[in-house]
């Protein structure tokens, strides 16, 4: 089977995302990048039914190489991050907090140090149909220099080396956006990360993580 890791790989964090809370029916997609192909999650399927054999494989720039279903509508926001910065994988959710912030600002207050891991500021990308060009644009635009944005008035888009590093990052993502919309219910003048103290995240973060040596 083409590129049977990553499909199984994909089949196991859509599962996860489902059980987190990240998204809700079939909702959100992700993909992940063998050299010049992506395994991508394919249109309109519960997670639950999903196997390797069912998710399917493009080439980078959204064409089909062996899809049994239709892929996600979102191929082309997939194909535009790729195209545009050649991450390992893409991970869209609909998780709550990140959708609600969405409708309400236009970049994430730096209320946590953690926005460092995605480069600094994470913005907000204008509103465009779903699965539309239009959209695949706006989230260009608003991911530059970055590695995550919101998408106004639907979710997130995270970008990562590995599968399960960006599935991580999405879970950070999605924390932050919690804290951000507590502290904007708090009524209160908020204290917020400056540009220089932001700038050090981001650099000691770069490097942030490891792996347990294999026995």
């Amino acid at each position: 089977m083409l590129l049977r890791e990553e499909r199984e790989a994909v089949v196991r964090i859509c599962r996860l995302m489902s059980a987190e809370g990240l998204v809700v029916g079939t909702a959100g997609n992700i993909s992940v990048r063998k050299d010049e192909l992506i395994a991508i999650t394919p249109s309109g399927l519960a997670y639950d039914a999903l196997t390797p054999e069912l998710v399917s494989v493009c080439d980078l720039s959204g064409t089909p190489v062996d899809s049994p279903l239709k892929p996600t509508s979102e191929l082309p926001m997939h194909s535009a991050a790729y195209l545009q910065s050649m991450p390992g994988a893409v991970v869209h959710t609909h998780s709550v907090a990140a959708t609600a912030l969405s409708c309400l600002v236009d970049e994430i207050p730096p209320v946590h140090y953690y926005l460092g891991l995605f480069g600094g500021s994470v913005r907000v990308a204008p509103y465009a149909l779903y699965g539309s060009p239009e959209l695949a644009e706006n989230m260009c635009r608003a991911m530059t220099d970055r590695s995550a944005c919101l998408l106004a008035n639907h979710g997130a888009v995270v970008l990562g080396t590995t599968l399960e590093e960006t599935y991580e990052r999405a879970k950070y993502l999605e924390w932050i956006c919690e804290v951000a919309l507590r502290v904007q219910s708090a009524g209160l003048p908020p204290r917020l990360l400056g540009e220089e103290r932001m700038a050090e995240a981001v650099g000691r973060l770069a490097t942030y993580g490891q792996k347990a040596p294999r026995k």
